[in-house]
């Protein structure tokens, strides 16, 4: 059962005009696109926080093994 052919997407059409009527097309249309757009939003928002926690842990990790070299470096000379 692959993709609806040209006469069977039409007739498809067909019947949503006809149970929506055309005035009530174009307002589906905008709900749904405003529907993604937010969930878009809210997946990207949701990401944003645990970048940060990322670069975060980074840093303090780079912090960690610098100090663990210092300590190293100050142990030697000593």
């Amino acid at each position: 059962m692959g993709m609806p052919g040209g006469w069977e997407l039409f007739a498809i059409i067909l019947v949503i005009v006809l149970l929506f009527g055309g005035k009530k097309i174009p307002e589906l249309a905008k709900g749904l696109g405003k529907g993604i757009k937010d969930f878009k939003k809210a997946v990207n928002e949701d990401d944003e926080p645990a970048e940060v926690a990322k670069k975060a842990d980074a840093k303090e990790l780079e912090a960690k093994v610098e100090d663990t070299v210092t300590e190293a470096k100050d142990t030697k000379n000593a």
